[in-house]
């Protein structure tokens, strides 16, 4: 792609960035606040599709901050891979954020101007992830990205809160600081540069056994992708607030994880150099065993957000799992599954909030009936299960096809397999929330009728996703074009 200097990367990062001063300054007035939380992110949407057009022509727009470390500098660079998750990443905020003010209010939460604040920054980080021209500035702003999501994953400030909150940053800090970073300065000791490259940057300089040992360092030093062991955080984050969740799932926390295993296996370590080495292996078998017992654990959960927690412990595999096949279906999929996945699983946590919101439940055993009083919801979580499912015809099923495609080609029927059978899994834990929706009747309330969802502001967002799931599957030629062409340029 031709490098082109330009603004629209740094001021898609700042435009939320300096979110927290008109936000705190409006703090007194409601409507203000979100005004303004609804505008920022409103243009940061904008400002992220502005670049469209630019990069499928094979333009790189970049902006260099700082030269910190020689031949290193501090610099943004929207290509394909970035400009993807970014689509994907801001248009959810925008969701979220119209999300956030309706269940917020409903719930007379407190301290909602730090949390709106707290996401305004959060955003800013996975934008510059989505952005990072180099290894390095994508290390900065995933650190960045624990600290400023801490105050929302404790946000109530309870005990419970604060216990999940220090689990989230042992976990997600002790990792990135233990593992991934002396993974990146051995990287950079050897290649003399941290540059994202096609085909990767250690080809011929480095033997099988050093990009072993680095593939294993960066893997689970990115503990925020939740490859078992190290996804324990993820469940014990379910204490806050359902768009947190949300956030966390489907637009967020996890994916930048993900986004950061992908980064280092296509860009830095480079997939023909770990096919040589025979390294695929190493990453399916890590990616299968979380698939499948994720999956399991998820049946064992009665709390809806655990379960969906859960869920998502699995399904971010899946894209590490398409990622160490190496094969071009494989690894095509396996990121076209980040967006499939944010819009199933944000319409599930949308979902989720809103029942809660609506009716004070979070055990599914507690939700017999409650489809009949809310069919827009559940219709949506129908919608939603679909897709994380790979169901026709929602846009999961292309990921998942591409997945599946992946694994024939890279001759693993094992893989297949456990494509399968986490797919029945998926379907075993979410299909009977519906059923018991719609078809249970719960003891002793039998008498409850009408119609009684969230409020418009949590209805809508929520519908939006799931149809955009529908959508997405007669309609995923723009992430596919932009995976195809960072994937293979």
């Amino acid at each position: 792609m031709e490098n082109v200097h330009s603004f629209l990367p740094l001021a898609a990062v700042l435009v939320s960035l300096l979110g927290p001063i008109p936000i705190y300054l409006s703090a007194r007035i409601p409507n203000l606040r979100e005004t303004w939380t609804l505008l920022i992110a409103l243009a940061k949407f904008l400002l992220v599709a502005a670049m469209v057009p630019a990069v499928l022509d094979g333009i790189a727009y970049t902006f260099t901050i700082a030269e910190v470390i020689p031949g290193v500098p501090l610099q943004l660079r929207v290509d394909s891979m970035g400009l993807f998750f970014a689509l994907v990443a801001s248009f959810l905020w925008f969701l979220t954020s119209l999300y956030s003010i309706g269940y917020m209010r409903g719930l007379k939460e407190h301290d909602q101007t730090r949390y709106f604040a707290s996401f305004t920054v959060a955003i800013s980080a996975t934008i510059g992830v989505a952005f990072a021209g180099n290894l390095l500035t994508l290390y900065l702003f995933y650190e960045v990205l624990s600290l400023s999501t801490y105050p929302l994953v404790t946000h109530e400030q309870n005990v419970e809160a604060r216990a999940s909150g220090r689990k989230y940053l042992t976990y997600i800090l002790g990792t990135s600081i233990g593992l991934a970073l002396p993974a990146m300065l051995v990287t950079y000791a050897v290649a003399g540069t941290l540059d994202f490259r096609s085909g990767g940057i250690l080809a011929g300089v480095a033997g099988p056994e050093l990009i072993t040992v680095l593939l294993l360092l960066f893997v689970f030093g990115f503990a925020k992708a939740g490859l078992m062991p190290l996804h324990a955080w993820l469940p014990a984050a379910m204490v806050a607030p359902t768009p947190v969740s949300s956030f966390l799932h489907g637009v967020a926390v996890v994916k930048v994880g993900v986004f950061s295993i992908l980064r280092v296996i296509f860009f830095i370590l480079g997939p023909e150099q770990l096919a040589e080495f025979d390294l695929s292996a190493v990453i399916t078998t890590l990616a299968s065993i979380t698939i499948l017992a994720a999956s399991l654990i998820a049946l064992t959960q009665d709390n809806l957000k655990r379960r969906l927690a859960y869920s998502t412990v699995g399904q971010l595999s899946y894209m590490v799992l398409g990622a160490g096949m190496l094969s071009a279906a494989g690894m095509v999929g396996g990121t076209l599954h980040i967006a499939m996945h944010a819009f199933g699983k944000i319409t599930l946590f949308f979902c989720a909030g809103a029942i809660y919101l609506a009716h004070h439940k979070k055990y599914i055993s507690e939700m017999d009936g409650l489809g009949r009083r809310m069919p827009v919801t559940y219709l949506a979580f129908l919608l939603g299960s679909m897709s994380i499912i790979g169901l026709p015809p929602l846009g999961g099923f292309i990921s998942k096809w591409h997945l599946l495609l992946g694994a024939v080609e890279a001759g693993q029927f094992a893989l297949l397999l456990v494509l399968i059978v986490s797919s029945l899994l998926s379907a075993a834990y979410f299909f009977p929330i519906v059923y018991r929706g719609f078809f249970s009747v719960p003891a002793g309330e039998e008498k409850q009728t009408g119609i009684k969802e969230a409020p418009l502001l949590c209805l809508v967002p929520l519908s939006i996703t799931a149809l955009i799931s529908v959508v997405l599957f007669f309609y995923p030629d723009l992430f596919l074009h932009l995976i195809n062409q960072a994937l293979f340029p």
